[in-house]
């Protein structure tokens, strides 16, 4: 009954969960109807499946600082609109990644949603890097 006495620890906490469910939602640990993968296993994948695809939704700067051979650029807030460029690999899985991963979440729902088969790569490109993957520019 005291927390009901004092307004403000009420909304202390709802603003603590809300911040912790964005949290988890923006990870793609919650409502995520997409696969996320590490750096090794999309690695392997883009060695060894001939049914994926390479996606890059980072800026086109960050793409043209270095990407990995073959990734299709379209950055995450042109995606939307830009799908069609995807539809030759609409039966592939595509193997997504940004930066850190934050982005390719976004992008993976985003695919999800339009019928495509997304692989979110946690840790984006610097795990990806640090996984071995060799970069072009």
């Amino acid at each position: 009954m005291t927390l009901f006495k004092n307004p403000m620890n009420v909304l202390y906490w709802i603003a603590m969960a809300g911040l912790v469910f964005w949290f988890a939602y923006s990870k793609g640990w919650i409502f995520a109807n997409f696969e996320s993968i590490d750096a090794k296993q999309a690695i392997y994948l883009l060695e060894n499946d001939d049914n994926v695809t390479l996606l890059d939704v980072r800026t086109i700067e960050e793409y043209k600082s270095g990407h990995l051979r073959d990734a299709t650029l379209i950055p995450v807030q042109a995606l939307s609109q830009n799908l069609g460029m995807l539809k030759q690999d609409k039966d592939k899985k595509i193997i997504v990644y940004c930066r850190t991963g934050s982005r390719s979440v976004t992008a993976s729902r985003i695919l999800e949603k339009n019928g495509f088969t997304p692989l979110n790569v946690k840790g984006g490109i610097i795990k990806l890097i640090g996984a071995g993957a060799d970069l072009v520019k």
